[in-house]
């Protein structure tokens, strides 16, 4: 006999049954028609399949928490059943903490640490290492951090949530590191009524933001529909000089082919051009030794300096069901990105008193990432020894071309003059070099994978996998070939109807993209994952918590050089570490509370080390992060709320003006946001967000350069739904 109770809960979260408790229409009629399979999956059991369309509840949308998800195992599992740490930054959350780009959504995501690099760039890190694995509607592409290509910046209106999986996630990205992995989904034409929204802001440092999305049945029946979304901005900064324009376009078509066959094609174009923009920060030590001491809104940048991007994405899916409940999903898409540039990049040690001493270096640079990606997938059920199994099975291919281009212009400290809180970026330019490539090259991945889930007995399923990947690249850096097999297993007990146990391992295999100062390659990352933890799930899955422990072993794993370059160029030169170990422990709460209240709360602490001390001590080993939103029961068109991140004390190891060994510290910080939402009418909102609410001071990124944290800062919104 299979297991009815596990099913029966997984069909709840999914929508699939008509419990007495709650029912979703809309839930219920999506999953219908969108995972044919999770419908019959199970047809032993009583239930009610509703196919068509409906609206979704009130409370379900603006939910922090999400009932399902295909992250981890590409298979249509509630969070509790994944046997990994999985966190979703759901359209609700991003509304509330006024979450504009991937940069502010993974600064905020439970486990996730940023660094701010400049004004244009950031980096992430989980658990100690570095995050590279993203993916756009679960297709992974790997971005590297040597040059800016706007990833970070990216719009969020264009998703429809944000999805974070912790620890190594080979069996779906192939190729990969052991920090996280990001899988951004899209918004989709799914209405077949005429609805969208428009909305309207203004903020601290003439910060203007417009952004409209509009979905319209193109047939009489709906089963053509079509999505638009578009937006601009246009902002200065708490940096002089300082300014950035962004615009956007997103659009989909989706039909119906079939009762059972659903197929979308979609544009997505973003535009970013900024003026006077950093490289690097502010100098971090004076001559003499001592730390520095600028105000926050000095720029290093000269007039003369600007920042463009330019992104094209073409994106196909189309998915179809069979009467058995199995189904097949096809994935792929074209981007091309593009970014050119002119820096300047201040450097050296002014004197604390005149401000003489720094030097500067320019670079005028330009580049091209093209990526072709594919994937394809089917799962659907077996049944094996008087129970009911899942299965999943499928391929992918990748090529990405990177090629960029750079011109060089170092200035000795005489052009630079004085370096001090005065300074205005009027400096004349350098004496450029001739063009010259630094990077031609051409990534390839070919993958295939599978996975079962068991059901071992009624509270015991059992997740085993494997993906098999072939890497290659060739060009300026030299040819590489790896190839890999990554295994996955996952066990998940249910203790009870709330709670369940788990644990998993999966090795780690990733190729790196990063470079020595000689411009070698380093050799892939290699180690073991571990993790095991408890979830439970309330209020039919709207409320899901997670306690995990987990221990990362690699070798190879790359480290930054302080102030060492890729054979002199602007791309960050790396090395090897050995030994590399991380293990700590992780706990999260995200959902509904009450109906009126919806919260996300976590605390992350990790101790990582290498044979060298601390591995990536610039990385915060302890955070707590909290954010909420409480719709008032009196004044029920009121909702307030807010939330506080804090992160322990961290240091960095640079090379002092006497050439011996000093450490930056910096101290443990909170940093305070809130926000409040009246309903004016049933259509129009009115939204005031404040960030850093007591202006605390802090440096974003410490190296031998430092770029400070962005002060308080205040938005009102405007924003009409039809």
């Amino acid at each position: 006999m299979i297991s009815t109770g596990r099913a029966y809960r997984a069909k709840a979260h999914a929508g699939l049954i008509h419990s007495p408790f709650s029912l979703s229409l809309l839930a219920l009629a999506m999953s219908a028609v969108m995972h044919p399979a999770q419908a019959d999956e199970n047809s032993n059991e009583q239930e009610m399949v509703v196919y068509g369309n409906g609206n979704e509840s009130a409370d379900s949308q603006q939910d922090y928490a999400v009932k399902t998800t295909r992250s981890g195992t590409k298979m249509l599992l509630t969070p509790r059943d994944v046997p990994q740490s999985v966190s979703v930054v759901t359209r609700q959350r991003m509304l509330d903490q006024d979450l504009q780009t991937i940069d502010q959504v993974l600064t905020n995501a439970t486990g996730v640490s940023s660094q701010q690099v400049d004004s244009e760039r950031s980096s992430y890190f989980s658990r100690g290492f570095e995050i590279t694995n993203f993916a756009y509607d679960e297709i992974p592409t790997s971005m590297g951090d040597a040059w800016n290509f706007g990833d970070a910046q990216e719009d969020t209106a264009i998703y429809d949530r944000i999805e974070i999986v912790r620890g190594a996630n080979g069996l779906v990205t192939g190729a990969g590191d052991p920090g996280a992995t990001v899988n951004m989904v899209r918004k989709r034409a799914d209405s077949k009524t005429f609805r969208g929204n428009v909305s309207a802001s203004y903020g601290s440092w003439n910060q203007q933001r417009y952004v409209g999305d509009i979905s319209a049945p193109l047939n009489a029946d709906g089963s053509l529909r079509g999505r638009v979304v578009a937006g601009y901005q246009d902002q200065d900064s708490w940096l002089d000089r300082y300014g950035k324009r962004k615009k956007f376009l997103y659009g989909v078509i989706e039909g119906d082919v079939t009762e059972r066959t659903t197929a979308s094609l979609g544009w997505d174009y973003q535009q970013t051009n900024t003026a006077n923009p950093t490289w690097g920060g502010l100098p971090s030590l004076y001559s003499n030794g001592s730390r520095t001491h600028y105000d926050r809104n000095v720029n290093t940048s000269a007039n003369w300096t600007g920042y463009a991007v330019e992104s094209r994405k073409v994106f196909a899916n189309l998915t179809h069901g069979w009467d058995n409940s199995w189904s097949v999903r096809f994935n792929g898409t074209h981007g091309e990105q593009t970014f050119n540039d002119t820096l300047l990049y201040v450097m050296g040690n002014p004197d604390a008193t005149t401000g003489e001493g720094a030097s500067g270096w320019g670079s005028k640079d330009r580049g091209k990432r093209i990526l072709d990606s594919f994937d394809t997938y089917a799962s659907g059920p077996v049944e094996l020894l008087g129970r009911q199994h899942q299965l999943m099975a499928g391929a992918s291919y990748s090529r990405q071309h990177n090629a960029t281009f750079s011109k060089d212009g170092p200035m000795d400290s005489d052009r630079i003059g004085i370096f001090n809180n005065s300074w205005d970026g009027s400096v004349a330019e350098p004496e450029w070099s001739d063009w010259y490539q630094n990077a031609d090259d051409i990534v390839r991945q070919k993958s295939a994978y599978t996975a079962a889930r068991l059901s071992l007995a009624d509270p015991l399923s059992l997740i085993v996998g494997a993906r098999y990947t072939q890497y290659s690249s060739d060009g300026s850096s030299g040819d590489m070939r790896k190839y890999n097999t990554t295994p996955y297993g996952g066990l998940v007990y249910d203790i009870n109807d709330s709670l369940s146990a788990y644990a998993c391992y999966t090795s780690i295999f990733a190729p790196q993209t990063k470079r020595t100062k000689e411009g070698a390659w380093l050799s892939p990352v290699t180690g073991k994952n571990y993790e095991t933890g408890l979830k439970a799930d309330w209020m039919d899955g709207r409320l899901t918590t997670n306690v995990a422990l987990f221990r990362i072993e690699q070798e190879n794993a790359g480290e930054a050089i302080s102030g060492e370059f890729v054979n002199g160029s602007s791309e960050q030169a790396y090395r090897a570490t050995k030994g590399a170990v991380s293990k700590g422990a992780e706990f999260e709460v995200n959902g509904a509370v009450t109906d009126n209240l919806q919260l996300t709360f976590s605390a992350t602490r990790y101790v990582a080390r290498d044979s060298d001390g601390r591995f990536n001590s610039f990385a915060p080993q302890t955070q707590l992060k909290l954010f909420s939103r409480y719709r008032v029961p009196v004044l029920t068109d009121l909702t307030v709320g807010g939330g506080v991140n804090w992160q322990n004390r961290v240091y960095k190891d640079v090379t002092g003006p006497d050439g011996e060994t000093q450490r930056l510290y910096q101290g443990s910080y909170p940093l305070v946001d809130l926000f409040a939402q009246y309903q004016l009418t049933k259509q129009l909102a009115v939204q005031a967000n404040v960030r850093n609410l007591f202006d605390r001071e802090y440096y974003a990124y410490l190296d031998d350069s430092a770029v400070y944290g962005e002060p308080r800062s205040v938005s009102v919104s405007m924003n009409y739904t039809f």
